[in-house]
């Protein structure tokens, strides 16, 4: 196990290589730089360019690159000049406010989710399975951004019974929780659904049943146990798109996180705090899908006997 952790943690420097790269030429294809942002119509031309070259953003744009992965390999994501602070630690700053967005959205999720797939699953072909694969698919089918502001006029405007916008309490989480979980919850339900189908007529369920086993027991015991390992791999992915695709969310719901963070990096032109920001996400992604891939083992036994070969 611990060699297959060692793997996966080195086949990541590539994935972070490849991701900065893409990232950092895509940000210098954009018009203008965070100096262009700044009120230089006073200054010379010379003036500007000392200024570039205080920021680092004098050279090329493989010369810029060529310094940025330098210290990358040093563990120095740059200094992000919009917030006055290192990139790291204005990432660190926003990402609990996202992380805590993730988890109440994943909690959302697996809430509609599991119900809903398995009753889809022991209600084969019925009106509960119609309206529990129409509710997935509604799920799938809404943007974020609309869904946010549905709820922002129905529970904000029209009710007033919760904040539009802001943290400062457990109810500012409720919308933007159920806008990203419900698109979450969509795929979830139809992956716990299929996976239900698949083992719920096993032979070793109809021997469960006969044996006078409750029917609520062999369906909670059994058949969701075995087919945990498809919606562990969907749960692992789902997580990582709540970390890195609440952008839109945190925008409507002002709320302040990572992807609120990235988004006016973007938009002030601050290179090292978008690239870093994007950088820190892809890292934390890796990491939930290796914490899935270890969760398979403690799910089968057979894969746990394969990571120890």
């Amino acid at each position: 196990m611990i060699r297959y952790i060692a793997k996966r943690v080195l086949m990541m420097i590539p994935v972070l290589l490849a991701v900065s790269f893409v990232v950092y030429f895509l940000m210098d294809l954009a018009p203008g730089d965070l100096v262009d942002s700044m009120n230089t119509m006073d200054m010379t031309p010379e003036q500007i360019e000392e200024l570039r070259k205080q920021y680092g953003l004098d050279g090329n744009v493989f010369e810029r690159y060529i310094r940025y992965i330098g210290n990358l390999i040093k563990g120095d994501l740059g200094f992000s000049h919009t917030m006055n602070m290192p990139v790291f630690d204005a990432f660190m700053q926003r990402f609990p406010a996202t992380l805590k967005l993730a988890l109440a959205s994943i909690a959302v999720a697996l809430l509609i989710a599991i119900p809903l797939g398995i009753a889809a699953a022991t209600h084969h072909r019925s009106l509960i399975d119609g309206v529990s694969m129409v509710g997935g698919l509604l799920g799938l089918s809404m943007p974020n951004f609309w869904v946010g502001l549905l709820l922002i006029l129905l529970f904000s405007s029209k009710l007033g019974w919760l904040p539009s916008t802001g943290s400062d309490t457990w109810l500012h989480l409720i919308m933007p929780a159920i806008t990203v979980g419900t698109s979450q919850a969509g795929t979830l339900t139809r992956i716990t659904r299929s996976s239900m189908l698949d083992v719920i007529r096993a032979d070793y369920l109809r021997t469960a049943r006969a044996k006078g086993v409750p029917e609520k027991q062999v369906i909670r015991k059994h058949a969701l146990k075995n087919a945990l390992i498809p919606i562990i791999t969907v749960f692992g992915s789902t997580l990582g798109n709540a970390l890195g695709g609440a952008v839109t969310t945190e925008t409507i719901f002002a709320w302040p996180g990572v992807g609120r963070l990235t988004v006016n990096a973007v938009n002030s032109r601050d290179m090292a705090l978008a690239t870093g920001c994007i950088i820190l996400f892809t890292v934390f992604l890796n990491i939930s899908i290796l914490l899935v891939d270890i969760a398979y083992a403690f799910v089968d036994p057979r894969i746990k006997a394969q990571y120890s070969k």
